[in-house]
This record gives C-alpha cells, structure tokens and sequence, in this order.
C-alpha cells in the first residue's frame, strides 16, 4: 500500500488526457500550423483561464539519441506511463553497434551461422527505408550490410518499406539512389546486395494493433513469395508508381517486386535463409515477426512458409517473446505510474482507439501487453478508411466512454488518447488536420464538465507535435518551403515543438511549476500529486505547486 502525500489530491477522479500529435510552435502565425488555424474554443479557454505550461516530447527527454531527433508516440507514452527517461530503440542500437555489442551477441552470431552453414543461403533484411530515426534509421542498416561483409557474408538482399511520413513525404529517392551507390561499393568487395521488394509503409507489412492484416499479407507475397508488379531497380519503380498516381506520397505507394534479366524476382525469401527485420520499434513490427514466427498462425494463408532463422533488431514484446531471437536487448522499464498505483489499490482506465490503443495500454505499461490488477481496458475500433477522409476519426466514442467511465465512479484515475493530431496530421493534408483539431477539442468541451462535476481533475497534453506544423519549414527562416509549383510543401513527420501540459481543477487549489528541463516523464509524479499519494524514488519530480488559500 502507498503511502499518503503531504500534498492534498482531489477527491473525484483524475484524467490524463493526450492530445495525440498536437504541439505548441513557438510561431503560431506560421504558414502550415493546423493547431492555430484550427476553431478551438476549448482550448483556447483553457490557455486562457488555467495553469498551463510547455513540456519537452523529443530528443534526451524522452531517451532519443540526441536533441534533434523527434519524439514519437511510443517513447512519449513510455516515458509518461514510467516516469522516468529509459534510452530508447534508436540510442539503444546506436550504442550496440559504435561499442561492437550487437556483432558479437547471440542474434547476430546465429544469424551470421544460418548463412555460413550453407552457401547457398542469403540474408534478407527488411525494414523501414529511411533515417526518419522513429521506426529504424538507414545508417543501421548500412552498418549490418558492413559487419555482414566483413564476416564472409556473399549474397544480402534488401526488402525496403518506403517512409514518407517520418521524413518529407515524396523523399524516397532521396535514399533510394545514394543507397545503390553504397551497395556498388559493398558489391566491389565481395558483397552481391541488392534490393529485392519493396512498397509504403501505409499499405504492406507495417500494420499494428491487428487494425488491418491485409497489409501484412500484401508484405508477406511481396517480401517472401516475390509475387507483385515486377520492375528492374527500385528507383525505376518508384518513378513508375508515382507516374501512375500523380500526388500520391511515398507512404501510400503500391508494392513491387525487382526481378533479374531472367524475369525472375531476386530476393524472394527461400529455406535456409537468414531474415533481420531491421526496425527497433515494436508496434509495426509484431505482425510480421508473427507471420515469421508463429507455427498455428491463422490471419492469412501464407501458401509457403520458409525454414529461416529470423531476429528482429529488438524483442518487439517482452510478455510474449516476439521475436525469440533479436539482436539488441529492449530497455527493462519497471515502477510505471499503472504499476505503482495498481499496488495502492487504485483502480485505473485506459481508452483510445486501435491506432492508439497500444499507446496508452502496452507502451503506458512499459512494453508490457498485460494489465496491471485493477486495470480496465476499452478500445475503439478505428475505421478502415483514410484519415483524411474521416478527421474526427474517434474522437466523439473515446469521448463517451471517458465520460462513462468518469460517471460510474469505479476508477480514481483514468487516461485515453486522441489520435487525431497525430494520424491527420501524417497525412499532409492540411485542412484535414484542422478538422482534426477541431475534432479533439469538442470531445474535450463534452469531457471537462464530468471533470468538474465529479470533483476530480485533468492533465491535458500531448506525446509529440505533428499538426503543428503541416509544411516543410526553412528553420532560418520560419517561412514554409515550396514545391516547383509553387505549393508549399506537404510535411508527415512529427516535430520538435514542444507540448502543452493544461491543468483543468476547477478548485483552483494548484499551479503548475515551469521547470526548465520539464519533461512528459514528469507527468506521473504529477498524477500522484492529484491523487494524494507519494511517487515512486525513480520518478521525475511532480510539476503541480499547491497555491496560497485565500479567503472567501
């Protein structure tokens, strides 16, 4: 049992709520930011009459490699549900392979034996094709094509999932033509690389939350079965998609498959092979690795399942072993907020759609796929459509069911996501975006008034920026970057801005300390602080200050 704060808490419920992809720019009037453009009374109100402070969501505050790396979704749940700041995939890797770590440990070692038992044999990698640095960055891959070199490797072939949503949207050439180049060079000393499949990430092998497993069957043809649309390069068949569908971003690309002057794909995944799938993010990496791994699988008829050793560069899900083998350890994250209050008796909530229900469940719980005792889980199925199609996504149902929970009285502390912000906004469309936000701050106008009514209080925040910047920006500048037609250009990736953290306590009893270094880890400490209980040794301090009482 925890014991009790000297710091009082609120009596009624607490709700952290996460305004998914919504950042603060520090210039509101620039061309492209769908926050500030967006109807948002809300919000506003709550800018205007609340404590409210900003939040660092990248960069070492949240365990990236440096502070120019963007956060994303997962390590910003992590951090809020621990506490605490873990080094996350992206340094975790960088580390393995600048010390030499990742070479020698068992997953790379048993892979390298699967290749060198026959000669026949070759080394797939797959992955994620870019240095967006959110789901994996190119130099990793780079670095296995090296080390596999180095140690006799003869024949590798890649398998690239073209991004354009963690980087600029149509940038896939970008990485595709210095890429080949590279492999030349490995090709010069002995190494036969060449990339063998590929297709966007929105539409084959990137799936999560099981929200649409045709992607992943897409992948698995393509990938495995070499079956697809066949051109001789990528490059050529990039130039081709793209000629067919004018406007279609990288993401969104169909898959293809490279054959060879026989007509014949080059890299399809045969027994005997070694398969490294190279993200070190785990949310659109567990299927795949179940289509690899799993001996009943039943999500598709895979029609031919080869004999492979397969790693994931991590272990995508500690609780349930995916994958056995990986090739560098995940961090071991323990004491979260759910945990913690789980042991104080606290009985918990937890709601967001499919897009994000991994979000505030498995990455909040410090990548664990189980509950806590005491906890509740609701999830929303997301609908199957573009989002720029449907900006409100879920927002009205994630809405109903925190207020649902609220009223019922059986949870002390509750927290749900808003996908909106994040998922419009990886889109590029701006007035989609806008909608979006719009969207977010309605559910928040229905929710903060059970808030008051119940007597408790709300954290309201975000994991990182995205709609707040729609447009590539020159950062000299400040002004948006333009396409050869004039157009400014359409932005996918996530951004540095930082976060708002609101504080809605209709007693207004509390503050909200401004600290210089603050952080989404702080926010636990700070749910504790409202609950009236202590925070665990290893956690960020709180940010809420009790103010002065006044009379009357």
């Amino acid at each position: 049992m925890l014991s009790k704060s000297p710091f009082p808490g609120v009596t009624g419920p607490v709700a952290l709520i996460v305004l998914d992809g919504i950042g603060v720019s520090a210039n509101p009037a620039a061309l492209g930011n769908a926050v500030a453009a967006a109807r948002k009374p809300t919000l506003e109100r709550l800018f205007a009459g609340h404590p409210h402070i900003l939040l660092k969501a990248h960069g070492a505050a949240v365990g990236m490699p440096a502070d120019e790396d963007m956060g994303n979704s997962e390590v910003g749940h992590n951090a809020i549900g621990a506490g605490q700041v873990y080094a996350q995939g992206a340094t975790l890797v960088a580390r393995a392979i600048e010390n030499g770590s990742l070479w020698q440990g068992s997953g790379w070692r048993e892979i390298i034996a699967q290749i060198k038992a026959n000669a026949a044999s070759v080394l797939h990698l797959i992955g994620l094709f870019s240095d967006g640095n959110v789901h994996s960055h190119i130099d990793h891959l780079k670095a296995m094509l090296i080390q596999a070199r180095a140690e006799g490797v003869q024949r590798a072939r890649i398998h690239v999932l073209l991004d354009g949503r963690d980087v600029p949207e149509t940038s896939a050439l970008d990485y595709i033509e210095p890429f080949e180049t590279f492999l030349a060079g490995l090709a010069r000393d002995g190494l036969d690389a060449r990339i063998a499949s590929g297709g966007g990430r929105q539409v084959i092998t990137m799936d999560r939350y099981e929200a649409d497993w045709r992607m992943v069957e897409k992948g698995w043809h393509t990938h495995v079965l070499g079956e697809g649309e066949f051109f001789p390069d990528c490059a050529t068949a990039v130039r081709a998609l793209r000629a067919r569908r004018p406007g279609v971003i990288d993401q969104d690309l169909p898959p293809f498959v490279i054959v060879g002057a026989e007509k014949k794909p080059i890299g399809a995944i045969q027994d005997g092979d070694a398969v490294v799938l190279f993200n070190f993010r785990g949310d659109r990496a567990i299927e795949i690795t179940r289509a690899f791994e799993e001996a009943r699988f039943d999500k598709f008829d895979r029609r031919r399942v080869p004999q492979v050793v397969y790693a994931g560069m991590l272990q995508y899900d500690g609780d349930l072993a995916l994958p056995k083998r990986f090739l560098v350890s995940p961090p071991a994250i323990r004491n979260t907020l759910s945990e913690w209050l789980s042991r104080s008796g606290i009985a918990q909530f937890a709601c967001s759609e499919t897009q994000k229900f991994g979000h505030v469940t498995y990455f909040w719980n410090g990548n664990r796929s189980g509950k806590f005792p005491l906890e509740t889980w609701q999830e929303i199925q997301s609908d199957r459509i573009p989002f720029e199609q449907r900006p409100w996504m879920k927002s009205a149902e994630i809405a109903d069911a925190l207020i649902a929970a609220m009223q019922s009285g059986q949870y002390r502390f509750l927290r749900c996501n808003f996908a909106n912000g994040d998922m419009v906004g990886h889109t590029g469309n701006f007035c989609a975006a806008t909608l979006a936000v719009e969207a977010v701050d309605l559910a928040l106008s229905r929710i903060l008034p059970v808030v008051e009514a119940t007597g408790g209080a709300a954290l309201i925040t975000a994991d990182h920026g995205n709609a707040d910047e729609m447009f590539e920006l020159d950062r000299t500048t400040q002004e948006a970057r333009h396409n050869p037609d004039g157009r400014p250009r359409a932005k996918t990736a996530h951004t540095v801005n930082p976060v708002p953290l609101i504080l809605y306590e209709p007693g207004g009893r509390f503050g909200l300390k401004a600290l210089p270094e603050a952080g989404l880890a702080h926010l636990a400490a700070s749910v504790a602080q409202l609950l009236g209980l202590e925070k665990h040794a290893s956690w960020q301090p709180g940010l809420l200050d009790r103010r002065q009482e006044t009379e009357g």
